[in-house]
């Protein structure tokens, strides 16, 4: 660590003892580097002077030049207030103070010419600052025309520990006789990926001289912060490509060929025939895969994945397929099984409702080659669970594993199996290359064909019997629905109370034996979920009212109308993925978004992008923007925190040139011989305390 760097904040001009205990408590700002690295969220511009009359409803912080004429103190001894007149020679301004009251007095000189500085509003017409920056002329022609302003909280303000106070003590900082920052990156990286200097980095986004200044400050350190987010994913995959070496395939195919030539059901569309190519490019490489393969619900990632299995049976070897719900295992395994049954392929399913004496027979084939392909969830991990051979790994919706899990499935080879994890979950293009570094990426963008787009509405309450009718007349054409309701997943505590109650309504509006109106949860039997699964996709079952149990993994072709109950309280990837169980035949499908009238903000931008769009990428780069892209990728990667400036919404093509640099630089220097200061840095930065591991 920089000696400059580790200073404690105490020692700085302006901190003192009682400072820095605030400052460590509210910010976790122990050291000086610790300080430097707390940037500001927004700047001020201070060269200009407004006029009172000049205030609107909407002006934002604005600073005045004028007197204070008048002050006094109102209220009650329990609810006082200070009031201020301030004139500017033309018009006056109330300016009010409800905190240090008894401070903010005393600073006050009457007639004296100050600058103050805030936010004005309204009250009854009239227009008022509460709680202003006061400032006297002569301080305020020395300060700079930008002026950093910095997040603060409850408690500091109440301590007098503001933005100002912390931008004078980061002043102190910088200005200081020792100030050092030495530089990480080298001369050729800073030079082909325009960089400034690190130590004016720091001053500029302090202390900025114009926006240029900070427009390069920032640019600096979101390089910084990207480059270091992505480097140890990148270094794990480049590593692993070098240390090891998988099973190699042949390249000719005989099983897989004569499926795709004689009992594909459909033609496989552009992009799914790209992915496969590059799925057998792996598999073939002498290399262990380790791919991601993202795809928006219904793009066919399913068929995909069963054609590299064939692949790995028409080499010797068997595969597994883990699943994080047994009611996507179970349809899984009733679709593949199909498909399998084809081909004279055996297939098992293995989950935690499997007997005893099921367990006993699938274990016996799954040892003695029997079975290809063994379909399940957590239940494949167990110790018990033994291949003769396994040589592929197939992971469906990857983000619900933990990395633990899936190294645990692959332990189960004898030698390193291929890993392919699929997702349908939409990831912005960004964030799966940045923080999925470690894996190859494939996606399916591409739809098959004959497919309508999905007709998503959003209606109100008041609209539910119109939508019921219209749930009845398509009925009567042979379609079938879904309606959800927004209980608490199967792993959690959940309420049935809205599920039963609207169970109980749809029956008095589609009565029996004219309809049939089953009921689907996760708190049911395995045994009851399969069986109302397959009412349901063999068509005996007209509406299935379900929880989001149903929110990956169901297909049945001949439903046309997903009812989202509640929907505002939803995600938009929950819905996005709840909206594709319809749609996958070649009727018109609709999507219909219930809600209460009272919508957040938040909820009104959701159920508008829904309707909008029915591209999961699309709606993946709002949810970012609305939610934050740590939520997104889910808790793996605990590094997204870590982005101060950064967004990789926005920031995608300064994440490509730091993701260029770091390939070119371990391509050219693994062991960082030319690259020394980046070396001692890593070393000393928290999160990459275990160097072997990194580099």
């Amino acid at each position: 660590m920089n000696e400059f760097l580790g200073t404690d904040i105490t020692f700085l001009k302006g901190v003192g003892t009682v400072r820095a205990e605030i400052l460590n408590k509210e910010l976790r700002l122990f050291r000086i580097e610790d300080l430097l690295g707390y940037f500001p969220f927004r700047y001020v511009d201070r060269s200009r002077f407004y006029k009172i009359s000049e205030i609107e409803h909407d002006t934002s912080y604005i600073q005045l030049c004028g007197k204070i004429i008048r002050i006094e103190e109102l209220g009650t001894p329990r609810n006082v207030r200070l009031v201020a007149t301030f004139t500017d020679g033309e018009q006056t301004i109330e300016l009010l103070w409800f905190k240090s009251i008894k401070f903010i007095k005393s600073t006050i000189k009457m007639g004296e010419e100050i600058v103050i500085f805030g936010k004005p509003s309204f009250y009854r017409g009239k227009a008022n600052m509460s709680h202003p920056e006061l400032d006297t002329v002569a301080n305020r022609s020395k300060s700079a025309a930008l002026e950093a302003v910095y997040h603060t909280t409850e408690m500091m303000k109440t301590r007098r520990v503001e933005s100002k106070a912390i931008r004078q003590i980061v002043g102190s900082a910088l200005q200081h006789e020792n100030f050092h920052v030495p530089e990480i990156f080298s001369k050729e990286i800073c030079e082909k990926y325009k960089l400034i200097p690190r130590s004016k980095a720091f001053r500029f986004i302090h202390h900025p001289p114009s926006q240029k200044h900070i427009e390069a400050a920032q640019y600096r350190f979101k390089f910084e912060e990207l480059f270091f987010l992505q480097l140890p994913f990148i270094n794990q995959k480049m590593n692993r490509k070098e240390a090891a070496k998988g099973i190699s395939f042949g390249t000719q195919n005989p099983l897989f060929e004569d499926f795709v030539k004689n009992h594909l059901p459909f033609s496989l569309t552009n992009a799914q025939e790209r992915v496969l190519r590059e799925v057998k490019t792996d598999l073939c490489s002498g290399q262990q895969m380790n791919r991601l393969l993202q795809g928006d619900v219904g793009s066919g990632k399913t068929i995909v994945a069963f054609l590299s299995v064939m692949m790995a049976v028409d080499n010797g070897y068997q595969a597994s397929l883990m699943a994080p719900t047994e009611i996507l295992a179970i349809q899984h395994y009733i679709g593949l099984s199909e498909l399998a049954g084809k081909i004279g392929l055996e297939i098992g399913i293995l989950t935690g409702s499997t007997t005893s004496k099921e367990r006993r027979i699938l274990h016996e084939k799954l040892q003695n080659g029997e079975i290809k392909l063994l379909v399940g969830t957590h239940a494949l991990i167990e110790d018990v669970v033994e291949y003769k051979n396994l040589g592929l790994v197939i992971i469906d919706e990857q983000h619900r594993f933990g990395v633990a899990q899936r190294a645990k499935l692959q332990d189960k080879g004898k030698e390193n199996p291929h890993v392919l994890v699929m997702t349908a979950t939409p990831i912005p293009r960004t964030l799966a290359m940045s923080v999925y570094g470690d894996l190859d990426y494939s996606v399916i963008d591409e739809m098959p064909a004959g497919r309508k787009a999905i007709k998503t509405a959003h209606r109100f309450g008041f609209a539910r019997e119109k939508i019921w009718q219209f749930m009845k007349e398509e009925i009567a054409r042979g379609r079938q629905a879904y309606i959800v309701y927004p209980l608490i997943e199967e792993s959690e505590t959940m309420h049935y109370k809205d599920l039963n109650n609207g169970y109980d309504e749809l029956l008095h509006f589609f009565p029996r034996p004219e309809y049939q109106v089953e009921m689907l949860h996760g708190k049911m039997k395995p045994s009851d979920k399969e069986a109302k699964m397959r009412d349901f996709a063999d068509g005996k079952t007209n509406i299935l009212v379900s929880t989001t149990v149903i929110e990956v993994g169901i297909n049945v072709p001949n439903a046309s109308i997903m009812i989202i109950e509640s929907s505002e309280k939803f995600g938009l990837s929950q819905l996005h993925q709840l909206r594709g169980r319809v749609g996958r035949g070649a009727e018109q499908s609709y999507c219909i978004l219930m809600s209460s009238k009272k919508l957040s903000a938040n909820a009104k931008t959701r159920l508008k992008a829904m309707v909008s769009t029915t591209s999961g990428f699309e709606l993946s780069e709002i949810d970012m923007q609305l939610r934050g892209f740590g939520d997104i990728a889910g808790t793996r990667q605990s590094g997204l925190d870590q982005l101060k400036l950064a967004s990789l919404s926005d920031d995608s093509h300064i994440a490509e040139q730091a993701r260029n640099a770091i390939v070119e630089l371990l391509a050219t220097d693994p062991d960082y011989d030319r690259h020394q200061s980046l070396r001692h840095f890593m070393q000393n930065k928290q999160g990459y305390k275990d160097w072997d591991k990194i580099a």
